[in-house]
Protein backbone atom coordinates (compact mmCIF):
# COMPACT_ATOMS: atom_id res chain seq x y z
CA UNK A 1 0.00 0.00 0.00
CA UNK A 2 1.24 3.51 -1.30
CA UNK A 3 2.20 6.40 1.93
CA UNK A 4 -0.12 9.20 2.00
CA UNK A 5 1.77 11.99 0.16
CA UNK A 6 2.12 14.80 1.68
CA UNK A 7 3.73 18.46 0.29
CA UNK A 8 5.74 19.97 2.70
CA UNK A 9 5.59 23.44 1.60
CA UNK A 10 8.69 26.02 1.34
CA UNK A 11 7.58 29.18 0.98
CA UNK A 12 10.83 30.54 2.70
CA UNK A 13 9.77 30.62 6.14
CA UNK A 14 9.75 27.27 8.27
CA UNK A 15 11.86 24.57 10.08
CA UNK A 16 11.95 22.45 6.97
CA UNK A 17 14.81 20.06 7.79
CA UNK A 18 13.25 18.85 11.31
CA UNK A 19 9.84 18.46 9.78
CA UNK A 20 10.54 16.72 6.73
CA UNK A 21 12.59 13.98 9.28
CA UNK A 22 9.37 13.86 11.52
CA UNK A 23 6.49 13.50 8.60
CA UNK A 24 8.77 10.89 6.93
CA UNK A 25 9.17 8.95 10.17
CA UNK A 26 5.63 9.94 10.77
CA UNK A 27 4.92 7.36 7.82
CA UNK A 28 4.29 9.96 4.79
CA UNK A 29 5.98 9.98 1.21
CA UNK A 30 6.85 13.28 1.81
CA UNK A 31 8.14 15.98 -0.80
CA UNK A 32 9.64 19.42 0.08
CA UNK A 33 8.35 21.79 -2.88
CA UNK A 34 7.58 25.50 -3.86
CA UNK A 35 5.26 23.81 -6.29
CA UNK A 36 1.50 24.94 -6.09
CA UNK A 37 0.47 21.65 -8.25
CA UNK A 38 2.38 19.50 -6.03
CA UNK A 39 0.73 21.34 -3.15
CA UNK A 40 -2.76 21.47 -4.47
CA UNK A 41 -2.66 17.50 -5.50
CA UNK A 42 -1.16 15.94 -2.18
CA UNK A 43 -2.83 14.20 -0.09
CA UNK A 44 -2.19 16.32 2.69
CA UNK A 45 -0.60 19.70 2.62
CA UNK A 46 2.05 20.91 5.72
CA UNK A 47 1.97 23.94 5.99
CA UNK A 48 5.56 25.14 8.27
CA UNK A 49 6.13 28.74 9.70
CA UNK A 50 8.68 30.67 12.08
CA UNK A 51 9.02 34.23 12.77
CA UNK A 52 6.63 36.87 12.31
CA UNK A 53 3.21 36.44 11.05
CA UNK A 54 3.54 39.80 8.66
CA UNK A 55 6.57 38.16 7.36
CA UNK A 56 5.16 34.62 6.86
CA UNK A 57 2.64 36.14 4.68
CA UNK A 58 4.18 37.73 2.82
CA UNK A 59 6.08 34.93 1.51
CA UNK A 60 2.37 32.73 1.04
CA UNK A 61 1.25 35.40 -0.99
CA UNK A 62 4.57 35.85 -3.17
CA UNK A 63 4.11 31.90 -3.34
CA UNK A 64 0.79 32.03 -4.27
CA UNK A 65 -0.15 29.02 -1.81
CA UNK A 66 -2.58 31.13 0.10
CA UNK A 67 -5.34 30.33 -2.70
CA UNK A 68 -4.41 26.55 -2.95
CA UNK A 69 -4.92 26.22 1.70
CA UNK A 70 -8.12 28.00 0.67
CA UNK A 71 -9.08 25.89 -2.16
CA UNK A 72 -8.28 22.81 -0.45
CA UNK A 73 -10.19 23.96 2.85
CA UNK A 74 -13.61 24.08 0.21
CA UNK A 75 -12.87 21.13 -1.12
CA UNK A 76 -12.18 19.31 2.03
CA UNK A 77 -8.74 18.08 1.56
CA UNK A 78 -6.13 18.06 4.36
CA UNK A 79 -3.73 20.80 5.69
CA UNK A 80 -1.85 21.18 8.58
CA UNK A 81 -0.78 24.04 9.99
CA UNK A 82 2.56 24.39 12.55
CA UNK A 83 3.57 27.48 14.85
CA UNK A 84 2.86 30.16 12.70
CA UNK A 85 2.09 28.30 9.40
CA UNK A 86 -0.98 27.74 12.36
CA UNK A 87 -1.05 31.30 12.85
CA UNK A 88 -1.40 32.58 9.47
CA UNK A 89 -4.35 30.25 8.86
CA UNK A 90 -6.48 32.65 10.71
CA UNK A 91 -8.30 36.22 10.13
CA UNK A 92 -5.41 38.41 11.11
CA UNK A 93 -2.60 38.89 13.20
CA UNK A 94 -1.12 41.90 14.91
CA UNK A 95 2.26 42.42 15.95
CA UNK A 96 3.37 45.41 17.09
CA UNK A 97 0.09 47.74 16.65
CA UNK A 98 0.23 46.38 12.77
CA UNK A 99 -2.70 44.06 11.37
CA UNK A 100 -1.61 41.52 9.18
CA UNK A 101 -4.46 39.49 7.05
CA UNK A 102 -3.86 36.16 6.92
CA UNK A 103 -4.87 33.19 4.63
CA UNK A 104 -8.97 33.02 6.56
CA UNK A 105 -9.47 29.60 7.00
CA UNK A 106 -10.01 30.01 10.22
CA UNK A 107 -12.38 33.36 11.81
CA UNK A 108 -9.95 35.46 14.19
CA UNK A 109 -6.89 37.32 15.48
CA UNK A 110 -3.54 36.20 16.40
CA UNK A 111 -2.45 38.64 19.35
CA UNK A 112 0.25 38.93 21.95
CA UNK A 113 -0.01 36.48 24.47
CA UNK A 114 0.05 38.70 28.07
CA UNK A 115 2.47 36.28 30.20
CA UNK A 116 4.96 37.79 32.64
CA UNK A 117 7.08 35.76 30.58
CA UNK A 118 7.38 36.22 26.95
CA UNK A 119 8.37 34.29 24.86
CA UNK A 120 6.42 31.14 25.83
CA UNK A 121 9.06 28.58 25.33
CA UNK A 122 9.20 24.92 26.31
CA UNK A 123 6.76 22.10 27.49
CA UNK A 124 3.20 21.67 28.49
CA UNK A 125 0.38 19.63 28.41
CA UNK A 126 -3.18 20.54 26.20
CA UNK A 127 -6.54 19.50 27.40
CA UNK A 128 -8.28 18.70 24.08
CA UNK A 129 -11.83 18.82 22.90
CA UNK A 130 -13.37 15.21 22.54
CA UNK A 131 -13.24 13.91 19.30
CA UNK A 132 -10.32 15.77 17.81
CA UNK A 133 -8.69 13.38 15.50
CA UNK A 134 -5.18 14.82 16.27
CA UNK A 135 -5.06 13.75 19.37
CA UNK A 136 -6.53 10.14 18.71
CA UNK A 137 -4.68 8.01 21.61
CA UNK A 138 -2.93 10.63 23.32
CA UNK A 139 -2.50 10.62 27.08
CA UNK A 140 -3.80 14.06 28.49
CA UNK A 141 -0.64 14.39 30.54
CA UNK A 142 1.86 14.27 27.05
CA UNK A 143 3.75 17.44 27.06
CA UNK A 144 4.18 19.55 24.06
CA UNK A 145 6.65 22.11 22.61
CA UNK A 146 6.23 25.21 22.02
CA UNK A 147 8.37 28.45 21.39
CA UNK A 148 6.13 31.33 20.60
CA UNK A 149 4.69 35.50 21.97
CA UNK A 150 1.61 35.31 19.80
CA UNK A 151 -1.91 33.28 19.85
CA UNK A 152 -5.42 32.44 18.89
CA UNK A 153 -7.50 32.89 22.01
CA UNK A 154 -11.29 33.03 20.57
CA UNK A 155 -12.39 28.98 18.82
CA UNK A 156 -13.55 29.51 15.76
CA UNK A 157 -17.21 28.88 15.15
CA UNK A 158 -17.77 25.36 14.98
CA UNK A 159 -13.92 23.93 15.45
CA UNK A 160 -12.55 21.89 18.28
CA UNK A 161 -9.66 23.32 19.69
CA UNK A 162 -6.80 21.83 22.51
CA UNK A 163 -6.00 24.61 24.69
CA UNK A 164 -3.47 25.61 27.47
CA UNK A 165 -2.64 28.78 29.34
CA UNK A 166 1.04 30.88 29.60
CA UNK A 167 -0.23 33.85 31.33
CA UNK A 168 -3.83 33.41 30.00
CA UNK A 169 -5.36 30.55 28.37
CA UNK A 170 -5.01 30.33 24.20
CA UNK A 171 -5.85 27.73 21.69
CA UNK A 172 -2.90 25.35 21.12
CA UNK A 173 -4.43 23.67 18.07
CA UNK A 174 -7.53 23.38 15.99
CA UNK A 175 -9.57 21.16 13.78
CA UNK A 176 -12.29 22.08 11.26
CA UNK A 177 -13.35 19.96 8.46
CA UNK A 178 -10.22 19.33 6.89
CA UNK A 179 -7.84 21.84 8.44
CA UNK A 180 -6.26 21.37 11.38
CA UNK A 181 -3.10 23.40 13.16
CA UNK A 182 -1.17 23.39 16.02
CA UNK A 183 0.62 26.20 18.16
CA UNK A 184 3.24 23.75 18.83
CA UNK A 185 5.95 22.17 17.38
CA UNK A 186 5.29 18.43 17.28
CA UNK A 187 8.27 17.60 14.98
CA UNK A 188 9.79 18.54 18.16
CA UNK A 189 7.81 17.39 20.93
CA UNK A 190 9.01 13.46 21.01
CA UNK A 191 6.72 10.74 20.59
CA UNK A 192 3.26 12.47 21.50
CA UNK A 193 4.30 14.69 18.55
CA UNK A 194 5.10 11.75 16.11
CA UNK A 195 2.06 10.24 17.29
CA UNK A 196 0.13 13.21 16.20
CA UNK A 197 1.99 13.40 13.47
CA UNK A 198 1.02 9.83 12.92
CA UNK A 199 -3.20 10.49 13.28
CA UNK A 200 -2.93 13.37 11.16
CA UNK A 201 -0.96 10.96 8.60
CA UNK A 202 -3.17 8.55 8.94
CA UNK A 203 -6.17 10.16 8.18
CA UNK A 204 -4.73 11.51 4.55
CA UNK A 205 -5.54 7.73 3.38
Amino acid sequence: MAKPSVALFDYGSGNLRSAFRALERAGADVELTSDLDQARNADGLFVPGVGAFAACMAGIEKSGVDAVIRARAASQRPVLGVCVGAQVLFAEGIEHGVETAGVGVFEGRVDHLEADRVPHMGWNTVTADEGMRLFTGIDPEERFYFVHSYAAKIVPEGALVATTVHGEPFIAAVERGSVAATQFHPEKSGDAGAALLTNWIEGLS
